[in-house]
């Protein structure tokens, strides 16, 4: 199995490929709905291509990745330093129990052109070519209820407020690009939900595109 993300600033999605011995290749692309990084996107690809692995009834795989990092933490060589990655390496290990055999092998992006392809379609919204299984996921597959709050509460209060005003209208856009959460009241919420889509987050920092498709970033005022 060959598995890779692909995130620009209006898309993201991943591809899968498996190459069965002596068998066609089958060829999968996940778009993803909700908003991500490329880390995310890629422990996305590895996970569901390795959930459709034992749906396949695969016994034994090779999955290939040109992530280092997915890989070497799947392999425990590196720490997974934050608490998604550390959901998303948990969970994909439980799935191991449904081989006899795995092993995850990192490959230079030459290596995974295919796979590599098939995200980027996604991504790009171009045409989908017959033969490619298409699959639209709207929420992280580890759920936003196993993620650690108060480490994401913490991480906005180091990186959002440059000052000590309580009133920072940036705060809600990046709670809810950080872990999905937002406002109780529907109509609140739905608002954020629309306007969010205007924004990303670069290295914690709240970026708003224009119609251009450029980026900057939005301060409060102080």
């Amino acid at each position: 199995m060959f598995f890779d993300g692909s995130l620009n600033i209006n898309e993201a999605s991943t591809g899968i490929l498996f190459v069965p011995p002596n068998k066609d290749k089958l060829c999968y692309l996940l778009r993803i709905l909700f908003p991500t990084s490329n880390n995310i996107a890629e422990y996305e690809a590895c996970l569901h291509g390795i959930r459709l692995a034992v749906e396949l009834r695969v016994k034994c795989i090779y999955v290939h990745g040109d992530s280092a990092l997915v890989i070497n933490q799947l392999n425990k060589e590196w720490d997974t330093t934050h608490e998604k990655m550390d959901l998303y390496c948990k969970e994909i290990h439980k799935w191991e129990a449904n081989f006899y055999g795995i092993e995850y092998i990192h490959v230079v992006r030459d290596k995974n052109q295919a796979a590599d392809a098939l995200s980027k379609i996604g991504s790009s919204r171009a045409q989908i070519p017959q033969g490619i299984f298409i699959q639209d996921i709207d929420k992280p597959s580890i759920g936003n209820d196993l993620v650690d709050k108060s480490n994401n509460e913490a991480l906005l209060v180091q990186n959002v407020t440059p000052t000590t005003n309580s009133d920072d209208w940036r705060a809600p856009f990046i709670k809810y690009l950080l872990d999905g959460s937002g406002f109780q009241d529907k109509t609140e919420n739905e608002h954020l939900i629309r306007r969010s889509r205007n924004y990303i987050l670069v290295d914690s920092r709240l970026m708003r595109k224009n119609a251009n498709s450029e980026v900057f970033e939005v301060y409060h005022p102080r």
